[in-house]
């Protein structure tokens, strides 16, 4: 089994609850290969419900003997203090464990099933405009102009923001890019996303001609199972790193400091729309396994439509 740590709320699980649970966090992290904080999110969310249960819900400890009543009540309760976006995803994970502790055996029945959850709000991803990514992407050649900071550190960011950009990566998909999963022929890159499914990347011309001067001028390594991006002394990049230089250049264009790494996804995903992509080839792009997951970029797209056909249509 996988070495996973259980919050110290899940002592006061009753038996066999806590091995329950690490049994399902051992699934999440080797079957579904989440990410360890996923991973605690849904740990998080399962001892929650159970906590409010003891000292809320009159429980008597057993797992088959928690009603709608009481979820309903848990609802409520929750509702009062954590947003509805939280709200679902806490219910999500509950609703996770009880599917994995039915296909085991360990209950008879999900006490989650049939209770609906308030609505969410429709809520359009944060996306920079082209004219901003473009701003954006000349900071680290504005810095090394103005001797700010070093040729290794200006290709490197400057490599960074292309790749996320021109790739429309995750953040953990970027940080765990070897040179062995890029084609250099053809500019694309295979790259392992979430649940393990894997797909191709096009990395774009202006991504592909900084990964070739990075390569060939400051790499340290550059085998198979090699990183692309690194630190000055050949080691790999971790995330918080990669949000921290994001923030630098930010600051530098003065466009909003809350911009992360998967807003500039959106803004890869929102510009390909644009420009005329079909919504199944961005899905595959994106590496959604639903394509309602990437419909929500077309409300944007479709905004932009409105304004370009008042602004050129005579009848508009």
């Amino acid at each position: 089994m996988t070495e996973i740590s259980l919050l110290p709320e899940s002592e006061q699980l009753p038996e066999p609850m806590a091995g329950w649970l690490l049994q399902f966090l051992d699934f999440l992290s080797k079957e579904h290969r989440y990410s360890k904080y996923t991973v605690r999110n849904y740990s998080a969310a399962v001892l929650t419900f159970f906590k409010w249960l003891r000292e809320e819900g009159e429980w008597n400890g057993d797992p088959d003997e928690i009603t709608n009543l009481q979820v309903r009540g848990f609802l409520i309760e929750t509702q009062r203090r954590l947003s509805r976006r939280t709200l679902h995803n806490q219910v999500s994970g509950v609703r996770a464990f009880y599917r994995f502790a039915l296909r085991k055996g360990w209950v008879k029945k999900n006490p989650f099933t049939g209770v609906a959850l308030p609505k969410l709000d429709k809520r359009l991803p944060k996306f920079l405009t082209e004219r901003q990514i473009e701003k954006l992407l000349k900071g680290p050649m504005l810095l090394l102009e103005n001797e700010s900071i070093d040729d290794f550190t200006a290709w490197r960011d400057r490599l960074m923001m292309e790749l996320l950009y021109g790739g429309g990566f995750r953040i953990s998909e970027l940080v765990s890019l070897n040179y062995g999963q890029i084609d250099f022929e053809t500019g694309v890159a295979r790259v392992t996303g979430k649940g393990n499914k894997e797909r191709l990347c096009p990395l774009g011309r202006v991504a592909m001609k900084c990964l070739e001067v990075f390569r060939r001028d400051y790499a340290k390594e550059t085998g198979y199972d090699d990183p692309v991006l690194i630190n000055q002394k050949g080691a790999r990049l971790y995330p918080r790193m990669i949000q921290q230089i994001l923030k630098r250049y930010l600051a530098l264009a003065d466009l909003p400091h809350d911009i992360s790494p998967h807003k500039i996804r959106h803004s890869y995903a929102t510009h390909l729309l644009n420009g005329g992509a079909e919504l199944r080839l961005v899905q595959e792009l994106l590496g959604h396994e639903s394509l309602v997951s990437t419909q929500i970029y077309t409300h944007v797209s479709i905004q932009r439509l409105k304004e370009v056909y008042r602004q050129a249509h005579p009848r508009a």
